[in-house]
């Protein structure tokens, strides 16, 4: 370490300097081996921030370092130019009179007598700002360098020839090549063949300037050889005159999207085409049911009216009742695969509550009889887009059951209410009857021939066939229930916009 001198006043060389500080705005001082004598220039001395009137030594001048790399680094410069002649120009921190931190560049040229340093000249220069912005965009770099190298995607930059210029951890695996391996080829050379001519046509014109960048899926090749699908976003960069430089592209590998969106589309054509053998099934079996059903109530008529007497015991009123329930289950088989195959049915625009009316009057006999009270809200311009069939039976049907499990003893009360809800009409249909445990059926509650409740006309099929109905025009059902208090069900219908 130097040990500490006394003040030099300015010699010809300092005014000298002085003239270049002030038209270069940059400090100047000098060290007197001899007389051990340090000078400060006034540049130099607004740099440190002490008053013009201060006189440095070298023990101060020191101090005015940061301690550890700076001072350290500082040191040693000053020591081997005195020690070894050699000229220094380096970057350090120093700490103010004020506190404050401030990077400066201290540059350092010995004068040579007799083989012997009798004097060091040099300049300081404030780099304060320069040297922090130079960080901050070297800290940024690093941040893009790191983001682009640890990216979950391919990314890479590609020359105006489609040499790799650079590529990310992620392209590699993608491809399966080493970095090194990937630089030695071309955008072109992993293109899958039938994707060439549509990735060179959007190079030449991104150069031309007919799109600044470009989008699509497109194929590549594995190295092991096998196809690759990616989606591909690449964008030229150019200078300030517009003038292409290279260009940066993202590729997002797609292949496991790929191939399971076809496995899902081979398995939806798969299952298309066997629930309409499924249906075709169905439809046959009904009809051959209803065939042989037909023919065995005709015997039974036959039988009733040309032997009677064969008749007339316990076994024939049995063979009766298996009959007549045998039909019953081929008209219902029959009409769920009637909802089935009646899919594509055209919808129309029907009005909800001139529906509605019109199905209370067919059943108002039962109105009347069961004194059943109807609470009816429903717009009169509110439209649903459904077929007038199908409509016509979920009516009557949600109308029906809440007359028929009503509670016992008790006048039947039925709240009906619409309201718009996003693209859907939600029927809302109240009945305060006997209720159904949805803990325990609730699974079970739209399941052919589930029944819940004991009751004469209990088929089980009903609240079957209703809801594929509702879902075959394009709706769907909720249910609440409470045991002894009641059932609601919310039916979404699509809703109709008059334009």
């Amino acid at each position: 370490m130097l040990n500490p001198v006394q003040n030099l006043k300015p010699t010809k060389n300092s005014i000298y300097l002085d003239f270049i500080e002030k038209n270069a705005s940059i400090g100047t001082w000098e060290f007197d081996l001899r007389s051990t004598s340090l000078y400060w220039s006034s540049e130099t001395k607004k740099i440190h921030e002490v008053p013009q009137n201060f006189e440095p030594d070298v023990k101060t001048a020191l101090s005015f370092y940061k301690q550890g790399d700076s001072l350290n680094k500082i040191d040693k410069a000053f020591t081997d130019c005195i020690e070894k002649f050699e000229d220094y120009d380096i970057e350090v921190q120093i700490i103010t009179s004020t506190g404050k931190e401030k990077w400066v560049r201290a540059i350092g040229k010995p004068l040579i007598e007799n083989n012997e340093c009798v004097k060091i000249i040099g300049l300081f220069q404030d780099i304060d700002e320069k040297t922090k912005n130079a960080k901050a965009l070297a800290d940024k770099e690093d941040q893009l360098r790191k983001t682009f190298e640890n990216a979950l995607i391919g990314m890479a930059t590609i020359d105006l020839r489609g040499n790799w210029i650079s590529v990310n951890k992620s392209l590699c695996e993608t491809f399966g090549y080493t970095k090194k391996e990937f630089l030695k080829l071309t955008f072109m050379d992993i293109t899958h063949p039938k994707d060439v001519s549509m990735a060179r046509q959007a190079v030449f014109d991104m150069i031309n300037g007919k799109i600044n960048h470009f989008k699509t899926e497109i194929s590549y090749m594995h190295k092991n050889g096998r196809t690759i699908w990616a989606s591909l976003s690449a964008t030229i960069i150019k200078d300030k005159s517009g003038v292409p430089l290279h260009f940066v592209a993202q590729t997002n590998d797609l292949t496991q999207i790929k191939e399971s969106t076809n496995r899902i589309v081979k398995l939806l054509d798969t299952t298309e085409n066997q629930n309409k053998r499924l249906l075709n099934f169905a439809h046959i079996v009904s009809h051959n049911l209803r065939s042989h059903y037909s023919n065995l109530d005709m015997l039974l008529d036959i039988t009733k009216m040309d032997m009677p007497e064969t008749t007339n015991n316990e076994i024939f009123p049995l063979m009766e009742q298996a009959v007549s329930h045998l039909g019953e289950t081929v008209e219902n088989l029959n009409e769920v695969a009637s909802i089935n195959i009646k899919k594509d049915l055209k919808k129309e625009p029907i009005n909800l509550l001139e529906s509605f009316d019109k199905i209370s009057a067919s059943i108002a006999a039962l109105i009347i009889e069961s004194k059943t009270k109807l609470c009816v809200d429903i717009n009169k311009d509110i439209y649903v887009e459904a077929i007038p069939a199908y409509l016509d039976s979920i009516l009557l049907n949600f109308l029906t059951n809440a007359i028929k499990y009503k509670k016992l003893n008790e006048t039947p009360k039925i709240e009906l209410h619409a309201s718009i809800k996003n693209d859907y009409i939600v029927l809302k249909i109240q009945d305060h009857g006997l209720g159904i445990d949805l803990e325990k059926y609730g699974d079970k509650l739209f399941g052919m021939y589930k029944t819940f409740h004991k009751h004469e006309d209990s088929r089980g099929i009903g609240l079957f066939i209703t809801k594929n109905q509702v879902e075959a025009i394009g709706g769907e059902i909720e249910v609440e229930s409470e045991v002894n208090v009641g059932t609601t069900f919310n039916i979404y219908l699509k809703n109709y916009e008059k334009n």
